[in-house]
């Protein structure tokens, strides 16, 4: 198992680099609109969709969607909204599992669930791309979930006691996300050292970083409260040793969004 994740995320993280960097206007958003109706195909399974025409189908409904959103960019602000909203909704969901259950356990709400959690990321992507340093700002969230993730990792097997979601899952730690979020921080903090950011600047920046790793956790503890209801370990076996692309992203279709708009709130792009 563990040489089948290294051998995969040896080609995936390469691929991920190009497609970022190298890639721009509707070749970007081809690129990650893949990696989004990937994730729409996937997320059909977990909201019971079986057959595998319908979960086609469902993606691309997602494809429409998206092209949508690449070619009328004034819908970015509405999406971004909806977005936030459901994310806050998702907290509630989270912590009041399974008894939340009961509002969003219907396959048609699930459904659109799901395109509230896949198409605010890829909005999210295309803006981040568009702005100034828009490559860094890309990597700049991912290594910041990433950090959180090792972070979290660590600090969860060394000191993890209090269980963070255990009806959702029962590994993670309230250890674990301190760990990760401090990670997080002092990643930020040498970043902004060596930028030479005023105090101020840091200040900010340190409060944003908190906000982006903490709902990463939540759009971790998401996906796994949805592959639970659907009594599924992975989202699927794409990617050996990884599970699925879901599996991958999970914490970034909550981050992007996030950071995105809090960027646009201090004055970095415009929406």
């Amino acid at each position: 198992m563990l040489k089948q994740r290294i051998i995969t995320a040896l080609i995936l993280l390469p691929v991920a680099l190009a497609g970022f960097f190298l890639l721009e206007g509707q070749w970007f958003a081809l690129f990650i609109g893949a990696v989004i109706t990937l994730g729409a195909w996937e997320w059909a399974r977990l909201a019971g969709l079986q057959a595998q025409k319908l979960r086609i189908a469902y993606a691309l409904v997602v494809v429409i969607l998206a092209s949508w959103l690449f070619r009328f960019p004034q819908l970015a602000v509405p999406v971004l909204v909806l977005g936030m909203l459901w994310w806050l909704a998702a907290i509630w969901a989270v912590l009041r599992y399974p008894a939340s259950a009961e509002a969003w356990r219907a396959q048609p709400v699930q459904l659109l669930i799901g395109l509230l959690i896949l198409l605010p990321a890829f909005q999210g992507l295309l803006l981040l791309k568009q702005w100034p340093l828009g490559n860094w700002l890309i990597v700049a969230v991912m290594v910041l979930v990433w950090v959180a993730d090792i972070g979290a990792y660590f600090s969860g097997r060394a000191f993890g006691k209090r269980k963070l979601a255990p009806k959702v899952s029962p590994g993670k730690s309230w250890e674990g996300v301190f760990g990760g979020l401090l990670a997080s921080l002092l990643v930020t903090l040498g970043v902004g050292l060596y930028r030479d950011w005023l105090p101020s600047e840091l200040l900010l920046a340190m409060l944003g970083a908190a906000v982006v790793v903490l709902i990463s956790v939540v759009g971790d503890l998401t996906e796994s409260m949805f592959k639970r209801q659907a009594g599924v370990k992975d989202s699927s076996n794409l990617l050996p040793g990884h599970g699925g692309v879901l599996d991958r992203i999970d914490s970034l279709t909550a981050a992007v969004p996030v950071f995105a708009v809090l960027l646009w709130a201090a004055g970095w792009g415009t929406l």
